[in-house]
C-alpha cells in the first residue's frame, strides 16, 4: 500500500462519528459501521448537526459540509467496510469486545489492511495478537471533540513495522491534524500525565483544600489552564475518567492513579458530567453551578 484511501470506522458514537468525520471532510471515502441502523442514523444526525454549527460560526462552508456528508456511508454489516485501507475502532472501552472485533475483522480486511485503535488507556500490544497481524497493528489516539481537536497520538508496538508507522504518520497529517508518536503504554502520552491530574483536583477537594469553582479558577488563571480539572472532568464524562484511570492502575499499581473515592461514588450515582445533566457541575442552571456533593 503505497497510502491510505479509504476508511472503516467501527463504532459510532461520540469519538467514532468525530473521527468518521475528520475523514470525510479530508476527501477520504469513509464507511461508518454501527450494531443497527437506528445507531447509524444517530451517528449520521450527530454529524450534520456537528457540520451545521461549523457553518454557523463561519468555520466551513455549505459546499464543505456537502462533501463530507457525500464522503460518508453507514452500515450494519462488517463486510460492507472490507476494502478499507485502515480500519479505525471506536468501541467501548473493553479489552474483550475489540479483541474479538480485530478476529472478526481480520477474515475479512485485505492482508495489507491497518487496523487502528482509538483506544486511550488499554495497550495496543493486548489486542495485536487477535488482530492476526501484529505489525500492521496501532494505535491512534484521537482526542474528543475531534473536529476540533488537531492532536493525534500514533502509538507504534513493538511488532508494528515501520512502513504501518510510517502510512499512519502521513494519513493524520492528511486529516489535518499533528501526530505525535507514543509509547505503547496504558494512557500514552496525555492520560498519563492528565489522568493523574484530575484525580489530584479530586482528592483535594475531599481534603477540604479549596471549593469546585476555586480549584477549577486557580488553575484557569495561575496555570493558564482553558479549562479547569473538574470542568475538564465533566466535560470528559465521570464514568470515562474513572475506567481509565482503573485500567491505568492495574498497569502500574501507582497511587496516583488509583480513583479516588469520591469518583466512584459520583459514577455509582449517575453523576457523569455534562453528559447526564450533573456532575461535578449542574447544568440544569445557566451558567452551571456547583453540585451539592455533602462534603
Amino acid at each position: 500500500m503505497e497510502k491510505i484511501r479509504k476508511v472503516g470506522v467501527i463504532g459510532g458514537g461520540l469519538m467514532g462519528s468525530g473521527i468518521a468525520q475528520v475523514c470525510a471532510a479530508a476527501g477520504f471515502p469513509t464507511t461508518v459501521r454501527e450494531v443497527s441502523a437506528d445507531l447509524c442514523a444517530k451517528s449520521r444526525q450527530s454529524i450534520e448537526k456537528t457540520l451545521a454549527k461549523g457553518i454557523e460560526r463561519g468555520k466551513i462552508t455549505a459546499d464543505e459540509r456537502d462533501r463530507t456528508l457525500a464522503n460518508l456511508r453507514f452500515a450494519t454489516e462488517l463486510e460492507q467496510l472490507a476494502e478499507a485501507d485502515v480500519f479505525i475502532e471506536a468501541v467501548v472501552e473493553d479489552l474483550s469486545v475489540k479483541n474479538s472485533l480485530w478476529s472478526d475483522l481480520d477474515k475479512l480486511a485485505r492482508p495489507d489492511a491497518i487496523f487502528a485503535s482509538n483506544t486511550s488507556s488499554l495497550t495496543i500490544i493486548a489486542m495485536a495478537t487477535a488482530s492476526g497481524r501484529a505489525d500492521r497493528m496501532l494505535g491512534l489516539h484521537f482526542f474528543n471533540p475531534v473536529p476540533l481537536m488537531k492532536l493525534v497520538e500514533v502509538v507504534r508496538t513493538i511488532t508494528t513495522s515501520e512502513e504501518t508507522e510510517r502510512l499512519a504518520m502521513d494519513f493524520v497529517r492528511a486529516l489535518g491534524k499533528e501526530p505525535i508518536r507514543a509509547k505503547d503504554s496504558s494512557g500514552f502520552v496525555v492520560n498519563l500525565l492528565l489522568i493523574p491530574y484530575m484525580l489530584d483536583a479530586i482528592n483535594a477537594l475531599e481534603s477540604g483544600v479549596a471549593s469546585v469553582e476555586d480549584i477549577d479558577k486557580g488553575m484557569q488563571l495561575g496555570a493558564g489552564y482553558p479549562m479547569g480539572p473538574f470542568t475538564l472532568l465533566d466535560f470528559v464524562g465521570l464514568d470515562t475518567a474513572y475506567k481509565i484511570a482503573e485500567i491505568m492502575f492495574a498497569e502500574y499499581r501507582e497511587k496516583r492513579y488509583d480513583p479516588p473515592p469520591l469518583l466512584k461514588r459520583m459514577v455509582l450515582a449517575g453523576m457523569l458530567g455534562k453528559k447526564s445533566g450533573k456532575g461535578f457541575y449542574d447544568y440544569s442552571s445557566n451558567p452551571p453551578r456547583a453540585s451539592a456533593l455533602g462534603l
